[in-house]
């Protein structure tokens, strides 16, 4: 059973708000919009159509969970992206910023191939797990350490199609 956390309404509402923000901050960059697989999917279509501005858009896909709920401690790519960063600013689309441990590493090695900058845009954010030095710089929300499915998240690939967010039930 899944109960339900955030509404369908109250997302597209933040989503709405953050497309304003990023619209705004990126308005005179050359922006590259990437969105972080799998999890971000969702947020990152919706936040895409919520903006004014034109961004590049890229896929990458990272992972430190694997099929677990608990991070491995090891950073793994199956997805790199596609064309040269020099120069660019990134702004990485992520559903959550649980420890850190994923974007920390993800957002130096972008730095290091020679971006301008690189921001984090994350849906949902758990502070109460951060182990890493760092922050997004746009936040949807901030939640409690529950295990949240739905809107792209997944409990071993499944509930991602739920178009509001949930907690499973134990």
């Amino acid at each position: 059973m899944i109960n339900r956390y955030l509404s369908t309404e109250e997302i597209a509402d933040k989503v709405k708000s953050l497309g304003a923000e990023i619209s705004q901050d990126y308005r005179d960059k050359d922006v590259l919009l990437v969105c972080v697989l799998k999890g971000a999917v969702v947020f990152f279509a919706d936040l895409l159509r919520a903006l004014s501005i034109d961004p590049e858009i890229d896929f990458i896909q990272v992972s430190s969970y694997g099929m677990g709920r608990e991070s491995s401690g090891m950073l793994t790519f199956q997805k790199d992206l596609a064309g040269d960063i020099t120069g660019r600013h990134i702004l990485l689309v992520e559903d959550m910023v649980d420890t850190g441990f994923t974007l920390y590493h993800l957002k130096q090695q972008l730095l290091a191939r020679g971006a301008a900058s690189c921001c984090i845009c994350a849906l949902l954010d758990k502070p109460s797990r951060r182990n890493m030095d760092i922050q997004p710089d746009y936040v949807g929300f901030t939640v409690p350490d529950s295990f949240l499915v739905g809107y792209g998240l997944d409990d071993g690939e499944r509930y991602r199609s739920l178009p509001y967010l949930g907690v499973v039930a134990e």
